[in-house]
């Protein structure tokens, strides 16, 4: 069987996708979803700072939605937060630092509701981290996992807030990032009885050569049975 590569795209159903936010704006984004089976659960990803080039097709969002529909029965949710810009196209409005994009959080879990998708978690990636620790404990919300997490726009308040939800957080930690390593997550997360810190040894903040390793921890949490993922896949017939 063909070996899964960096550029491997799987079956699946995909369609872009408008999410509306209450603050009047629509965003680009896309919906990845198993072929011939309802998902099992649902990511919706919260890209990197759109100031230094994060957007919904930074490489390990873009990988989870070519691979994980196929390969764990996952929908992946992407999409650009306002004013970000990606091959797909240009979200409405202009970078906030977190702040307003409190509304484009929502709009994706509103737009995961109505489209009845199950078992929601987010996976935040470095500035999308911020964003799910703030604004991400919802009701609807069955759990969080954040990619090298920064803790640089969120607060002690909002692990607070994690804390007393008792939803399973997960931060996956690069063993050299540049701006929190697994000593310290694990210190700053410990306020959070229920957070997991998963250290991963010789990476860097943009995972870059660590794509299966990422991947395999998500889909442990989110889809335990497909855990962990093949290397390899069957080609269509």
């Amino acid at each position: 069987m063909p070996e899964i590569r960096s550029n491997t795209v799987l079956p699946a159903e995909r369609r872009p996708v408008t999410l509306h936010t209450a603050d009047g704006l629509q965003l680009v984004g896309g919906l990845a979803l198993p072929l011939r089976r309802p998902p099992v659960a649902t990511l919706i990803c919260l890209h990197p700072l759109p100031v230094q080039g994060g957007m919904m097709d930074s490489h390990l969002l873009r990988k989870a939605a070519w691979r994980l529909p196929a390969l764990a029965d996952v929908a992946v949710l992407r999409f650009n937060t306002r004013g970000t810009s990606s091959a797909d196209g240009t979200s409405q409005g202009t970078f906030d630092s977190g702040e307003s994009e409190r509304y484009d959080v929502a709009a994706a879990l509103d737009f995961a509701e109505h489209e009845d998708l199950p078992n929601l978690w987010l996976l935040g990636w470095s500035f999308g981290t911020d964003l799910a620790l703030r604004y991400g404990c919802d009701p609807s919300v069955a759990g969080a996992i954040l990619i090298s997490p920064p803790l640089r726009f969120s607060a002690p308040t909002d692990l607070d807030t994690w804390a007393a939800s008792g939803k399973p957080l997960v931060a996956i930690v690069p063993e050299h990032d540049d701006y929190l390593q697994p000593p310290e997550a694990r210190e700053r997360f410990a306020v959070v009885p229920q957070a997991e810190v998963v250290g991963v040894p010789r990476a860097k903040h943009l995972f870059v050569g660590f794509t299966e390793p990422v991947l395999d921890e998500v889909v442990r949490h989110v889809a335990p049975a497909s855990y962990p993922l093949p290397r390899t896949y069957e080609e269509p017939a």
